[in-house]
């Protein structure tokens, strides 16, 4: 049965998402059809959504009629909040998260309090990151371990948690944010680009495990995109970026969050393992 979902107006640039949410700027989307898209009746988990790339993923999903989970760091409780707002405005169901992600502990009880209220998570979005970047010679193990731990530790932690109900289910999706770093490099980023590679490994090998199972396990790998995380870097970096990027632009989150609707949609059933690279051609 083919499914549809009709976003009328809708801009996912310089303009709105559903009733009005802005997604940054970029290039509108207008009135469309999305046949096999629908992610109607779907409960979506999104870490780290409460801005950025896990925000725009978030209202991205919501739009395509799915119920959203939105979790983010204790610091970000009133923006994660905002989100919920923005998603309850299209119609759909919301609920915020505070929590470490870094915490084993803070993610168990989390967990459980998702699968109380949603009962159940369709699809997990893995986007929760932080940097703290350094010179290798002059990184301490704290600055390491905290990334590390962060944005793949709590990988292992929180996919474990749903990805045995959906396969028991017989449908999931597993979409892990990886980033261009984790396939080229870069300098000054040993400990992320490790965990970002570490990010697309651990896609592969858990996509050939349960792709028997109706879970699809996949990576998208972003260039950079116009988030906090340029906001310190130096405007002659950012210039040597544009530099070497064929489009000549950074990302929009709003491109970010179409990838994952693609990925989670039933439009991408026959997907799994793959590392989709959204990058202007910076990599290819």
């Amino acid at each position: 049965m083919e499914t549809s979902i009709e976003l009328k107006g809708t801009s996912l640039g310089n303009g709105s998402l559903g009733n009005g949410t802005s997604l940054g700027n970029g290039a509108s989307l207008g009135n469309l059809n999305f046949r096999g898209f629908s992610l109607i009746g779907k409960k979506v988990f999104v870490t780290g959504a409460s801005r950025g790339i896990g925000r725009a993923c978030a209202l991205t999903l919501a739009a395509a009629g799915a119920d959203i989970a939105v979790g983010a760091s204790p610091t970000g409780t009133e923006r994660a909040e905002s989100v919920c707002d923005e998603i309850r405005e299209m119609g759909r169901t919301a609920h915020a998260y505070a929590f470490d992600i870094s915490s084993p502990t803070d993610v168990a009880s989390m967990c459980t309090r998702i699968e109380d209220e949603l009962e159940g998570i369709d699809v997990l979005v893995n986007n929760a990151g932080v940097t703290r970047d350094g010179l290798f010679r002059k990184m301490d193990r704290a600055a390491w371990d905290t990334v590390i731990n962060t944005n793949l530790s709590s990988v292992f932690d929180v996919t474990q948690r749903f990805i045995e109900p959906m396969a028991s289910r017989g449908w999931g999706r597993v979409i892990n944010i990886s980033s261009i770093v984790g396939r080229i490099g870069n300098f000054g980023q040993t400990n992320y680009a490790a965990a970002k590679a570490g990010l697309i490994g651990f896609t592969k090998a858990l996509a050939r495990e349960y792709a028997r199972k109706g879970v699809t396990v996949n990576a998208i790998a972003p260039g950079f995109v116009r988030t906090r995380m340029l906001d310190g870097v130096p405007e002659k970096a950012l210039q040597s970026v544009l530099a070497v990027t064929p489009l000549g632009r950074f990302a929009e989150p709003m491109e970010i969050g179409a990838s994952a609707l693609y990925l989670a949609s039933p439009a991408a059933s026959f997907v799994t393992g793959h590392v989709l690279d959204i990058n202007g051609g910076m990599a290819m």
